[in-house]
């Protein structure tokens, strides 16, 4: 057993000391994926990889009681807490108090060179995407947040997920495809 699932499990027992242990064992790997998914947003981006990733920690080991089986387990939860992080950023930033009438572009303008998802801008449709495949499918829908919002490589997240490399790559190509495909249906039903 790792020290990390060792404190996870002691912070699972109720132990509010574990907390504190466990941050200076994740923060460099956590600010690392978090540093590595903001130089994928646009420019001019006003969160910081410091501030997600600790709002993602506060959201991980505050206030909601949390069960990780393992260090895999918890990297996953911390990929979906930057994501909700993300998310809601994106939503802040929408928000026509704070200018959300701004022109959208096109999903095709807005994909990232690498992974071919939709960046920053495109957050709000990519998560009720990604809610809809993850009712259909949820592996494929917890890699992309390994991959999309955690930045994990394809090969950290299938050992994460405990898949091959190659399922993952697999599940990757389904996913983003679907996902694509799904974001232009809903834009469309909206626009209609």
């Amino acid at each position: 057993m790792t020290d990390v699932t060792r404190i996870l499990n002691a912070i699972e027992q109720g132990d509010a000391r574990a907390a504190d242990d466990l941050l200076p064992l994740v923060y460099e790997q956590l600010r690392l994926l978090a540093a590595q998914k903001m130089a994928q947003e646009k420019p001019g981006q006003t969160l910081q990889a410091t501030a997600l990733v600790h709002e993602a920690y506060i959201r991980l080991v505050g206030l909601e009681k949390q069960s990780w089986a393992s260090k895999g387990h918890f990297f996953m939860a911390a990929a979906e807490a930057m994501k909700r992080v993300l998310v809601d950023y994106a939503r802040q930033k929408k928000s026509l108090k704070r200018g959300g009438d701004h022109e959208r572009v096109p999903l095709d303008d807005a994909n990232t060179p690498e992974n071919n998802l939709p960046l920053s801008d495109d957050l709000i449709d990519l998560d009720e995407a990604l809610e809809k495949l993850s009712k259909a499918d949820r592996a494929k829908a917890d890699l992309v947040k390994l991959r999309y919002f955690a930045g994990l490589t394809g090969e950290q997240a299938a050992k994460a997920l405990g898949i091959s490399h190659a399922t993952a790559e697999r599940y990757w190509d389904y996913a983003s495809s679907w996902l694509r495909l799904e974001i232009v249906r809903n834009r469309q039903k909206r626009s209609c």
